[in-house]
């Protein structure tokens, strides 16, 4: 293999990686704004001398590459906050060092211990006790009540199960755009738990729209199959998204994450 092909191969890989980089980055810091900066931060660091590659996969590198940026900086979430914010604030900084980004590059990003630890610099074993230790630490942190919207019953009853034997509340269950608002005013929720394709053929990012506009800021997780399509940076996109499948280990960490933060970038269909 040429130097320009094995060049080729590496950025086709990056392109490849960088919306799950923006989903890490995003979730790290509650914000997309926030998020994005430090994944273009990592891009332009990589583009600037290859070599921070070396001794990993593309993906594995790439990740390293932000996590030392992200703690080199100090492990920012954002300055100037206020009110339930400032109160997440509070919260992430009791957390363990390094125990929340070990968890997100664990049940969001599906690295394994020993990739976990080439990335934030520790053994695999030490990894894999972070992701225990955050575990515990999240869940006893915050509890309120959650909405879901999913029109698909099973899963529906699936993520509400997780949601309760997490200690939250949930809601209630709205499978289009129309009984989401409907029950988002009978009953205010903390967090909104969403799919993006609805019954009825309706948005979910719609309904969410108009519950924020409705309810005010709150955090928001979004459940696709195609979660690169709300990665592109393009456009106001979420701070935190589910896969599907996602596994319960993905929920359970998503909910956790999302609250910590009391509101996320709103979404235009």
């Amino acid at each position: 293999m040429t130097d320009a092909t094995s060049a080729q191969s590496v950025s086709d890989q990056l392109g490849m990686f960088i919306p799950y980089l923006r989903r890490y980055a995003r979730a790290l810091t509650g914000s997309q704004t926030s998020g994005d900066n430090f994944a273009a931060a990592s891009l332009e660091a990589i583009l600037t001398d290859r070599s921070v590659l070396d001794g990993t996969d593309v993906k594995t590198g790439l990740f390293r590459v932000l996590y030392g940026i992200w703690a080199s900086a100090g492990a920012p979430v954002e300055d100037g906050e206020s009110g339930a914010r400032a109160k997440a604030q509070r919260h992430l900084a009791k957390l363990t060092n390094n125990s929340r980004e070990a968890l997100l590059l664990y049940t969001i990003e599906g690295f394994n211990y020993e990739s976990i630890g080439t990335i934030i610099g520790v053994e695999a074993s030490e990894a894999e006790e972070l992701v225990a230790i955050a575990r515990r630490e999240m869940a006893d942190s915050v509890t309120g009540s959650v909405m879901i919207i999913e029109d698909e019953a099973i899963i529906a009853m699936d993520i509400e199960s997780i949601v309760a034997e997490m200690g939250h509340r949930v809601t209630g269950v709205a499978r289009t755009r129309d009984e989401a608002v409907e029950l988002g005013r009978a009953d205010v929720p903390d967090l909104i738990l969403a799919d993006i394709q609805l019954a009825d053929n309706s948005s979910g990012i719609d309904a969410v729209n108009d519950l924020l506009a409705e309810l005010g800021h709150r955090p928001v997780i979004f459940i696709t199959a195609f979660p690169e399509r709300l990665l592109t940076g393009d456009k106001p996109e979420p701070a935190f998204l589910i896969s599907k499948p996602y596994t319960e280990d993905q929920v359970i960490s998503a909910v956790s994450q999302a609250m910590f933060f009391s509101s996320t970038e709103t979404l235009h269909a």
